[in-house]
């Protein structure tokens, strides 16, 4: 179930899931898995981390390192969720996909409709757990690797199969499609003072 209060800190390191509308497959009809990866480059180029994160056709899971923000993590998930619903949208539009388009106008609320919000892409809040030790990130880390293998999906037979994923960096050292940083080298980094040492 969706988290709504806002996350109290500006640094940290946190595990995060992002909801498409509906649960629609957006990511896999759109092929919109690159728009994640630029939304990862923007937070890398804002000095966060990336340490783990599995892209499925209608969620995003993610264990991000906030490091010594100005803004709210919540502000910055919800800024980055505005960006890759524009770009999802721009591409259900190059798709010709008017149909999901209408779907995804109608969900709009008549709050948000007033604000000039023409599409709903993504569930109004996301999940968000604070990571204080290693255990708990790796407990985080192999259910999003195993996710792909659930018995609904069948994506992959292996953790390290599902390319939408950093499972391979976990699980043999190779850097899959998006590098990601180990938690383990974050130590000597100061987040949230306390990860474990």
């Amino acid at each position: 179930m969706p988290v709504r209060r806002a996350i109290q800190e500006n640094d940290g390191i946190y595990s995060i899931t992002i909801t498409c509308a509906r649960w629609i497959r957006l990511f896999e009809i759109t092929d919109g898995y690159d728009v994640v990866y630029h939304w990862f480059d923007y937070l890398k180029s804002q000095e966060h981390y990336i340490i783990g994160y599995v892209i499925m056709p209608n969620h995003l899971h993610a264990v991000i390192g906030f490091k010594n923000t100005k803004k709210s993590v919540n502000s910055i998930i919800g800024n980055g969720k505005r960006f890759m619903a524009y770009e999802l949208v721009k591409k259900l539009r190059h798709q010709g996909n008017e149909l999901l388009l209408e779907k995804l106008n109608s969900l709009v609320n008549e709050t948000d409709r007033r604000r000039a919000k023409q599409h709903e892409v993504f569930e109004p809040s996301f999940d968000w757990k604070e990571c204080l030790d290693s255990d708990f990130i790796e407990q985080k880390l192999n259910y999003f690797h195993n996710n792909p293998l659930q018995e609904h999906w069948k994506l992959a037979d292996n953790p390290e199969d599902y390319k939408h994923s950093s499972a391979k960096f976990y699980m043999h050292g190779e850097q899959g499609i998006y590098p990601v940083i180990n938690y383990g080298e974050l130590e000597d980094i100061d987040l949230t003072g306390k990860l474990d040492e």
